[in-house]
């Protein structure tokens, strides 16, 4: 591995560490138990907030929050985005493929965030009833950010597959009369998986950083649930009393795990390059 992707997994464990483990040793994270806006040190190793909360028990908890939003939201778009980049790359030219891509340009045309603030506008912050279903703002950003990432996905996964309808083993399966659906979902979905989760593992550093970006403007996680975004929110304005580990440590998280998934994933992706060239 490269010195950047060595550099990248020591930042994820960091983050992973913080994610994972952080929760576990910090107590909880609304308990008042200090001073207002005290500098870190032994009492509290990040500090506290404006309202006497420790805020490395917030940080760890915001950071296990935002990554487990991430993943489900990546998750999500994975599940709808494959089969139809499956479909689509197998049919590739004709009328199942040409349906499928308009759609997924009508997703791609309407940027996250306009279609995050419709969504919010019309169901709100808080928790909303469809049926008998009961959506938290937790759950609503998940399916954001899933719905955004379905055309990348989608995309990925029909070009590799256009490569993969190429192969003599698939032309061979056709001939011997296996079903289309057995050669797509038991052929060529096994060898277009490595390059969709690559990608998919990269996305994870953005959707942390979407996350984070829709709750530091209320339109995602809600307080008093912890998300690095809306702890960055809150601190908005505490810098110039001084208090510059509020808003300067939850964004230092953020950095971290963007940086750390996205190197991790380029190095991923490169060896995955070099054993297709073998």
């Amino acid at each position: 591995m490269s010195a950047l992707t060595w550099s990248g997994l020591v930042l994820l464990l960091l983050f992973l560490l913080l994610a994972v483990v952080g929760p576990l040793v910090a107590g909880t994270s609304t308990a008042r138990t200090g001073d207002t806006l005290a500098a870190p040190g032994a009492a509290h190793l990040f500090g506290t907030d404006h309202l006497q909360r420790d805020l490395f028990a917030r940080t760890a908890e915001g950071a296990r929050v935002s990554l487990l939003v991430a993943v489900a939201g990546v998750g999500f778009g994975l599940v709808v985005a494959v089969p139809a980049g499956l479909v689509a790359g197998y049919f590739g030219g004709r009328w199942p493929d040409d349906v499928i891509m308009r759609i997924l340009e009508a997703l791609q045309a309407l940027p996250l965030f306009v279609f995050a603030l419709f969504v919010i506008g019309v169901t709100g912050t808080g928790d909303s009833e469809i049926g008998p279903v009961t959506l938290t703002s937790t759950t609503k950003v998940v399916l954001l950010l899933g719905v955004g990432f379905i055309p990348y996905f989608a995309r990925v996964t029909r070009s590799a597959t256009l490569v993969e309808v190429q192969e003599d083993y698939v032309d061979a399966l056709r001939v011997v009369g296996v079903p289309r659906w057995r050669i797509i979902a038991g052929e060529i979905l096994v060898n277009v998986l490595p390059p969709v989760l690559v990608q998919a593992f990269l996305w994870i550093g953005v959707a942390i950083f979407a996350e984070s970006a829709l709750s530091f403007l209320g339109l995602g996680i809600q307080p008093p649930q912890p998300s690095l975004g809306n702890i960055l929110g809150d601190a908005t304005g505490y810098m110039l009393l001084g208090a510059w580990w509020y808003s300067i440590i939850p964004g230092l998280v953020i950095l971290v795990a963007t940086i750390g998934f996205n190197l991790v994933g380029d190095g991923l992706g490169d060896a995955l390059d070099a054993d297709n060239r073998r």
